[in-house]
């Protein structure tokens, strides 16, 4: 129902728009406050890009994330993330995600980028809090924040947004009756837009994620997705079809689908039920991140990456290194 109100196939839009309102007046004075200074905002001493999106739901932004970490790691850069940690609830903030720290504590996305990149990351409600607390743990050259696009009181050097190509910005109005945090003229205030799937507009940046390789999440064994048989199919994220979508091109034997909320955590009991002996379960890697420990022999989980193109990527990244060249030569 949602996604009919929100892509403005449902009247009922037009119900929320005096909550959107008030949601627009609300989230503009906030900003308006931090650009007069009545509000205050802090700035770190090393660089700070923020990766966010406009609009509520799924975008592909942890991806986006991973990918910008590994790049600038490769570049021999000491990279940094911050989180807000949705889905996870640690008995004190900040939280630096080790590989201890469960989902249960920093929720999933926090915990794959570090699985995954091995990058230094730090989960908080107050990102400010969070990047402090990774500078006084570890020397670092940059920082990248996992969403954070409105956490105004963490100053930026670098904005991207991510948006979804085939949603983009369904009706275009603020939430509760449309999916925007912020309207689309934001676009023009930052340095970088990249498009997931669709057809990119001027200026964007284009991205697929692709991904070939399951992975059995007990032996680790990696297998083309189209050769396990008698799959059914999981997704706990932002948008569960662009998963569905992945699998059906990829030749998948899907039997069947099963949509979870974001975030949302699993118990073994919860899902074993979901594919018999005959059957193996298939799911995102964010949702593997938190299913590890009870995992089944039957269960596998597909990593993608995100993939730029070379030259507009590189441009990007090359202006990110301008960044870390002009800091160092401030201290």
């Amino acid at each position: 129902m949602i996604e009919r109100i929100w892509s403005g196939r449902s009247w009922l839009y037009l119900l929320l728009l005096p909550f959107s309102a008030l949601y627009g007046l609300i989230s503009g004075l906030r900003r308006l406050s931090y650009k007069v200074g009545l509000s205050q905002s802090w700035k770190a001493p090393v660089p700070v890009v923020v990766v966010g999106n406009l609009t509520a739901g799924g975008n592909g932004k942890t991806p986006v994330v991973v990918w910008l970490v590994e790049q600038l790691q490769k570049k021999g850069y000491r990279v940094g993330v911050v989180s807000r940690g949705y889905g996870g609830k640690a008995e004190n903030y900040p939280l630096l995600v080790t590989d201890k720290i469960t989902t249960a504590q920093a929720g999933d996305e926090p915990v794959l980028i570090h699985r995954r990149t091995g990058a230094p990351v730090a989960v908080a409600p107050k990102r400010v809090a969070a990047v402090k607390a990774l500078l006084a743990d570890t020397l670092l050259d940059i920082i990248v924040t996992d969403d954070g696009l409105q956490h105004y009181a963490l100053q930026r050097d670098f904005e991207i947004v991510v948006i979804d190509g085939v949603r983009r910005f369904g009706n275009g109005w603020w939430l509760p009756a449309g999916p925007m945090r912020e309207l689309s003229g934001r676009l023009n205030r930052v340095n970088a837009v990249i498009t997931n799937g669709g057809t990119p507009q001027s200026g964007e940046l284009s991205m697929t994620l692709a991904g070939r390789l399951a992975v059995n999440m007990v032996s680790g064994e990696k297998r083309a997705v189209n050769r396990i048989p008698h799959a059914i199919a999981m997704a706990g994220i932002g948008h569960p079809p662009r998963f569905f979508t992945t699998l059906q091109q990829l030749g998948a034997d899907v039997q069947k689908e099963y949509a979870f909320a974001d975030h949302q955590m699993y118990t073994e009991e919860q899902l074993s039920h979901l594919a018999d002996t005959n059957q193996n379960l298939l799911m995102t890697e964010k949702d593997a991140v938190k299913c590890f420990k009870f995992a089944q022999p039957n269960w596998w989980y597909l990593p993608v990456d995100a993939q730029l193109p070379q030259e507009k990527g590189q441009a990007m990244l090359n202006k990110i290194d301008s960044l870390l060249e002009a800091n160092k030569k401030f201290k």
